[in-house]
């Protein structure tokens, strides 16, 4: 693995957000989709079906509010504590679109970059994906900075207690942890195809023990939200919703939802827990409370701090917890395939070898 690792000292001379990015109101709806189902064989039903879901909540995504609260976040921890970098957003699905800000980034003349992508697990949508889009982008932008990509966190402990904090908060006004209740962890769901050639799965399920470890629960549970089986083949199970019926058959009466899976609230998060996931509780007779996600959590921020100069150091110590070790800070040319069949996409911040 010391080929994926970089030891050397790096000198940035700016930071890039990357997102997902989300519709602001009505009329961003269908133009938003149109960008995340671009290149996919997707019937206009299902894409309909899919913007009702954003017109529930007047076309508005939170994913935007809670990427700017990062930022602000991330520059007053950098303002205070250094590296003094700029810091710039791009999303990869709506305003400010990814282009647009290298574009931007290459008029203020920066020239090395380190990326900071908001998805905390491995898989093709939350690593590869990005890096193609991030390839795609350059193309054609005169002196485009060059990007390298901070490695993922999931096992970081600034992580672990920023999410074991966000349970502890959720269960103040709610009865403590115990015998009867019952941490069901979420993340996005995926299709099998792709969740093979990723250490998804894997990854969760560590992070899920390291915090249920953290709070002294053992009573707890993997699942997965946002199923998008309809477009054609299996995706990771069980559902939250199938899972909490199981929980109502093992005679418990307390469930802690915890969207792990999730750094800041999506319209997933918003509509498949509070909103879902919420009335199958009630029609089961469960008491339900849901995690916050990390979002700005002090924890969090300051740990993509430290990635920022872990990156920049030489032969820099690398943090982490459990037993899988720190992630690369090169990908592998085989990381995080997306499982569909002919060869991937080029992109940027893979290993040189």
């Amino acid at each position: 693995m010391s080929d994926l690792l970089d030891n050397n000292a790096r000198n940035y001379d700016a930071v890039l957000v990357v997102s997902f990015g989300g519709p602001e109101g009505p009329d961003d709806v269908m133009p938003f989709l149109d960008n995340v189902l671009k290149g996919l064989n997707i019937p206009l039903q299902i894409k309909t079906r899919i913007a009702k879901r954003y017109h529930r909540f007047d076309g508005i995504s939170p994913i935007n509010t809670e990427t700017r609260a990062f930022i602000k976040a991330l520059e007053k921890e950098l303002d205070i504590h250094g590296p003094q970098l700029p810091v710039y957003w791009g999303n990869r699905n709506w305003r400010p679109l990814l282009p647009d800000t290298l574009r931007q980034m290459a008029d203020d003349g920066i020239k090395n970059a380190i990326v900071y992508v908001t998805s905390i697990f491995s898989s093709y949508s939350g690593c590869r994906k990005y890096r193609e889009d991030l390839y795609e982008a350059a193309q054609g932008i005169e002196n485009a900075p060059h990007i390298d990509k901070l490695r993922i966190g999931y096992n970081h402990p600034g992580f672990i207690e920023a999410v074991t904090d966000r349970v502890r908060e959720a269960l103040e006004p709610a009865t403590n942890v115990n015998e009867n209740s019952m941490l069901l962890f979420t993340a996005h769901s995926l299709p099998l195809s792709m969740a093979r050639c990723a250490r998804y799965q894997e990854q969760l399920q560590e992070v899920c023990g390291l915090v249920g470890q953290a709070l002294g629960v053992k009573s707890w549970k993997l699942v997965y939200q946002s199923n998008n089986a309809s477009y054609g083949e299996p995706w990771l199970e069980p559902d939250i919703n199938n899972a909490l019926e199981v929980v109502k058959e093992a005679g418990e009466t307390n469930v802690v939802i915890v969207p792990i899976g999730f750094v800041c609230d999506h319209m997933e998060v918003i509509l498949d827990l509070d909103v879902e996931a919420k009335e199958k509780v009630d029609a089961l007779g469960l008491n339900m409370v849901r995690a916050a996600t990390v979002g700005i959590h002090p924890a969090y921020i300051a740990m993509v701090r430290e990635l920022i100069v872990e990156r920049m150091s030489a032969n820099p110590e690398r943090r982490w917890l459990g037993t899988q070790g720190a992630s690369a800070d090169y990908c592998a040319q085989n990381c995080c395939l997306s499982g569909k069949p002919g060869a991937p996409k080029p992109s940027l911040c893979g290993t040189k070898i």
